[in-house]
């Protein structure tokens, strides 16, 4: 039997025993019964409470880690799977990390114009480990995001997957993994930055790690 021991632990990136990623999820699953309840309440929370932001890359390992982000009102894919992670270690949950690269069938034209590709790389995903199963959940798109480029909402009900949208509201193909990287107990920092490098070659990574892709 896999020892989960390994996956409620706090680490540099995933630091769940800080002081205010520990408030963050009490008080983001105050009323809730049992670890199903808050599992969902938090990938809510941080689906919700963030908005999704693929311009703005602050690669500086400080700056991902995840109580780093409670300051913020935005992130991207990467800092929102590492605090769903991370708050979810905080409520005693064992939760991992997962990644890999997806393409976007209706990629918003500014992004695609930026990366020259409509595959996106080293998208950031959160697996929880519920009922003795591995859930994948992306908590990535926020609601008014999902309105805006006319996709369903992506929610958790606690049992089943919840990864990108498959298809959008008029049954038109959305999301497809096309690579996984696999999953880890903490930030792969240094194969996420290569694979960057790798797949995005033309978007020079400046000295201080911080992109803004405008």
């Amino acid at each position: 039997m896999e020892d989960t021991d390994i996956y409620l632990k706090s680490t540099f990136f995933i630091d769940c025993d800080h002081p205010a990623i520990v408030a963050y999820a009490q008080s983001k699953t105050e009323g809730c019964t049992n670890d199903k309840e808050k599992a969902i309440a938090l990938f809510r929370a941080v689906r919700d409470g963030y908005l999704y932001d693929p311009y703005h890359l602050d690669l500086r390992p400080q700056a991902l880690k995840a109580s780093n982000m409670l300051s913020r009102r935005s992130a991207y894919c990467i800092e929102k799977a590492v605090l769903l992670c991370t708050v979810l270690r905080a409520m005693g949950i064992p939760a991992r990390l997962n990644f890999g690269n997806v393409k976007n069938h209706i990629a918003v034209e500014r992004i695609v114009t930026i990366l020259k590709t409509d595959v996106l790389v080293f998208h950031g995903c959160t697996e929880v480990l519920l009922n003795d199963n591995w859930i994948k959940i992306t908590p990535a798109f926020n609601k008014s995001l999902c309105e805006k480029l006319g996709v369903p909402v992506l929610d958790f009900n606690g049992t089943n997957e919840a990864v990108f949208q498959q298809y959008g509201n008029e049954g038109a193909i959305f999301m497809e993994y096309l690579h996984d990287y696999g999953s880890f107990d903490d930030m792969p920092y240094s194969k996420m930055l290569s694979s960057l490098k790798e797949h995005y070659p033309h978007i020079p990574i400046p000295e201080n790690l911080v992109l803004n892709l405008v």
